[in-house]
């Protein structure tokens, strides 16, 4: 028995049209899930009589596409937890004076940005800093 994989579209192009990471996989799953079912019941109608597909492995087959579907929509749930908990967090560092070990940038914090690679602190003299390993807050 031949088994047809779907073919994936590349995530990045997703991701270079603006898309989150999760957005873009999200978005790649509908088109192969459907690119899927479609393959699958060509599979199912023209398959030979004498030698019928293994339902027990399509089964498997939906299965494992089942599991992809479902870690993405967790991994996406994950990632609004994340920003939410970013946004309760952002609250407490404006006021306070930042320094960034590295640049020797240093001040106090007038907004805070936040993007889903990290957090950019702008400080009251015009400066920025990202929030990370480094940054000595006080």
């Amino acid at each position: 028995m031949t088994v047809i994989q779907p073919t994936a579209i590349p995530v990045n192009q997703a991701t270079q049209a603006g898309k989150s990471g999760t957005a873009a996989a999200k978005e790649q799953l509908t088109l192969d899930y459907n690119a899927f079912l479609q393959l699958m019941m060509a599979q199912m109608k023209n398959q030979d009589p004498t030698e019928p597909v293994d339902a027990t492995q399509q089964l498997a087959q939906l299965a494992s596409f089942s599991q992809v579907e479902q870690a993405i929509k967790t991994n996406s749930k994950l990632e609004t937890l994340l920003t939410n908990m970013s946004f309760g967090q952002v609250d407490d560092l404006i006021g306070r004076t930042v320094t960034d070990t590295a640049t020797k940038v240093s001040g106090k914090v007038a907004s805070v940005e936040v993007y889903s690679d990290g957090t950019m602190l702008a400080l009251e003299n015009g400066k920025k800093v990202l929030l990370g390993p480094g940054v000595k807050i006080s």
